[in-house]
């Protein structure tokens, strides 16, 4: 039994089974690359579910934490640290509209916290977007569509609507002066990264506007550089009242973020939402790395660039049908329903890369991947479909 297999094997005795069997046992990582307990080695594609921004071990992240960790770590929200206020005035800088921000430990949270913000305007009407995935708690569940998901935990928190994604009539027709709010990703990731149609966002902001209702942006997935702008919604000129960061936020550090700009930003009272580990001193000197790198090392321009060399790269073949996406977070659709092969096929080949449906795959690896990778992921990719039997 080699080391991975006995690794696996404890695992399946000591964990609780809520993510099936792990596909690799991982030891280390560099850059865009990791090794597993076997020492084989693999180009990281999905970079911890767009979550490692700088890849692994970058050495400006391991020097932030590490650094902060060794003169201040936990102080409980009695309390505040520098690195807190600065975090929070370059996420709202980038947003470029006046708020304020609340910090969480992950993307649910944050969508948690940013759903009980919307029951501060009075109202409880939520309209959601089908194929949004907002969390596995059961505040986010209750955004989340997917019946899947959502069946076992029923009842969930209600008066919860949804609607097909880009669809303008249908959103109009949701929409009611009893609505609190309208969620929508800029891009959906767990649905196989599917972009917005051009004027939808903005066909969101007059809807609620309309009506009085917040526009709320998750961008757990789709932010802080991933798309080759620090918001994906940024470029359509949408200002939305909400905001909602996580995943590449920390680059692996877990944190989470809402933004609340113009009156969304007022809406809590003291004692109205909180967090113990929220916005320690940690996570947010992490989360400064992380923009201080993407700056320094114009991750921005080159994210741009390295997703347009995929998305040319893997549209090339006849068996893939369609890529979608921006910078470096990618879907691309096959002929048949072969994703969970491809993905096997690949890891077989060195790359990880994940399959949200059956037939489709998405790819969303760390902002430092290098140009070599890309080209050598290419090459290997006409073999990894032949592989997975997609024809």
């Amino acid at each position: 039994m080699t080391e991975q297999q006995a690794l696996q094997e404890r695992y399946a005795d000591s964990l609780m089974n809520t993510f099936g069997p792990p596909k690799l046992v991982l030891t280390r990582g560099e850059g865009a690359h990791v090794w597993d307990a076997d020492g084989k080695e693999y180009v990281d594609l999905l970079g911890g579910i767009a979550v490692n921004a700088l890849g692994h071990a970058h050495p400006a992240l391991v020097e932030a934490v590490t650094t902060q960790l060794s003169t201040l770590g936990h102080i409980s929200n009695f309390f505040t640290s520098a690195p807190q206020v600065e975090l929070a005035e370059r996420l709202l800088a980038f947003a470029g509209a006046e708020g304020k921000a609340f910090f969480a430990n992950s993307g649910a949270e944050a969508n948690e916290a940013a759903f009980k913000l919307t029951r501060r305007t009075e109202r409880t009407h939520v309209v959601v977007a089908e194929g949004g995935f907002h969390g596995r708690t059961m505040g986010a569940l209750a955004l989340t569509s997917k019946q899947a998901y959502r069946a076992p935990f029923e009842p969930l928190p209600g008066h919860v609507e949804f609607v097909p994604y880009g669809d303008e009539a249908a959103l109009a027709a949701a929409v009611t002066d009893d609505t609190a709010a309208v969620l929508l990703e800029p891009i959906q990731g767990e649905a196989g990264v599917v972009v917005a149609p051009e004027g939808y966002l903005a066909a969101a902001r007059r809807v609620a506007d309309e009506h009085g209702a917040l526009l709320w942006f998750d961008e757990v997935q789709s932010g802080m550089g991933r798309t080759g702008s620090w918001y994906a919604h940024l470029p359509s000129g949408v200002v939305p009242d909400v905001i909602t960061l996580a995943k590449g936020l920390g680059g692996g550090f877990p944190i989470g973020a809402v933004l609340g700009l113009g009156r969304a930003a007022d809406l809590f009272d003291p004692g109205n939402h909180g967090t113990t580990f929220g916005g320690n001193p940690v996570a947010c000197a992490a989360a400064l790395a992380v923009v201080r790198t993407i700056e320094s090392e114009g991750l921005l321009a080159h994210a741009v660039e390295a997703g347009d060399r995929l998305r040319a790269g893997l549209i090339a073949d006849p068996r893939v049908t369609e890529v979608r996406g921006e910078g470096l977070l990618i879907g691309l659709d096959l002929v048949s329903e072969h994703a969970a092969e491809v993905t096997a096929a690949a890891m077989a080949h060195g790359y990880i890369v994940n399959n949200p449906t059956p037939r489709r795959i998405r790819l969303a690896p760390p902002l430092v991947l290098g140009t070599a990778d890309v080209d050598a992921f290419l090459a290997a990719w006409p073999r990894i479909l032949d592989d997975a039997g997609v024809s």
